[in-house]
């Protein structure tokens, strides 16, 4: 059994969720990119070398071409959505665990804890799709060498002028695919490691600091491992051509089974695990952070 602080506080964990997301994407974003470029990566013709060998390579050639400015490309997009994405997702937790409390103190199970997890990855999609959709086209751009698109705001209003809404929600049931399982291990691994690093007698809100970025990383971990297939899959679907995919993931999926074997539903695996775990860990942690002060400042919120 599950042992959480209580009362359950759906509004506490909004706040406290958007300030551990900026956290997460001020650590996170640089190998995010190289994440991208790497699953998007055009195959070599016959005889050619790939743009890219490896996550090394990638990230050496993005800092040579465009310094670490080109590693932060494209962060004005998360970074725009990221505080009310994860605010949406921690709060879309903390409502999944209050509707499965019969009482303010009941323990929920581990079961209970990944269906909470799974509910934020519904809650987020609706922010988290247009996000990443953006985030992956000024990502690719910058290592082509287009100029298409001049920033965030440019890239949606040309997806919207083209596309209409659908354009810019292009991927959403990719996005889904993704989250929802990788929400649930994500939610009840960083729960489930909290029990078990609080030692015996004290409470799991007393947790300390390098034991909350454990949990907190080692949650990453986890999360990234459900979601690195169909991450491929939505890089790709998103950076495609109009009508290149009319079947959705499927052709996708087809394609690249075909071409690239199945190996290939793992691209960008070295830097998704380089960065699942700082990034993560400061996410739990600014949480974390934020939990306590805004238990100190609204106790009764």
């Amino acid at each position: 059994m599950a042992k959480q602080p209580q009362p359950i506080s759906p509004v506490k964990n909004f706040f406290a969720g958007g300030f551990g997301g900026v956290c997460l994407v001020f650590v996170g974003h640089p190998l995010d990119t190289i994440k991208v470029r790497l699953q998007t990566q055009p195959k070599p013709q016959p005889g050619q070398s790939p743009l890219y060998s490896g996550t090394f390579d990638c990230f050496r050639k993005t800092l040579v071409g465009e310094g670490v400015r080109g590693l932060y490309r494209g962060m004005a997009a998360p970074i725009i959505g990221v505080t009310p994405m994860f605010a949406v997702c921690f709060f879309g937790f903390g409502l999944g665990k209050r509707l499965q409390q019969r009482k303010p103190d009941d323990v929920l199970t581990y079961p209970q804890l990944f269906a909470a997890g799974m509910l934020s990855g519904v809650f987020t999609t609706v922010i988290m799709a247009p996000g990443e959709r953006i985030k992956c086209l000024l990502q690719i751009q910058a290592a082509t060498g287009e100029t298409k698109y001049s920033g965030s705001l440019d890239c949606a209003k040309q997806l919207y002028r083209e596309a209409g809404i659908r354009g810019v929600y292009k991927g959403t049931v990719l996005t889904l695919m993704r989250d929802v399982p990788a929400s649930g291990m994500y939610f009840m691994t960083y729960e489930w490691l909290k029990n078990i690093l609080t030692p015996e007698g004290k409470s799991v809100s007393d947790l300390s600091v390098p034991r909350i970025l454990f949990a907190g990383g080692l949650a990453g971990i986890f999360n990234w491992a459900v979601a690195i297939p169909p991450d491929v899959l939505k890089s790709r679907f998103q950076t495609a051509p109009p009508g290149k995919y009319a079947n959705g993931f499927r052709d996708v999926l087809r394609e690249l089974i075909r071409e690239e074997g199945v190996s290939s539903l793992y691209k960008g695996f070295t830097a998704v695990m380089i960065r699942a775990f700082p990034a993560n860990a400061a996410c739990f942690l600014g949480f974390e952070v934020a939990m306590k002060f805004l238990n100190w400042i609204a106790p009764g919120l």
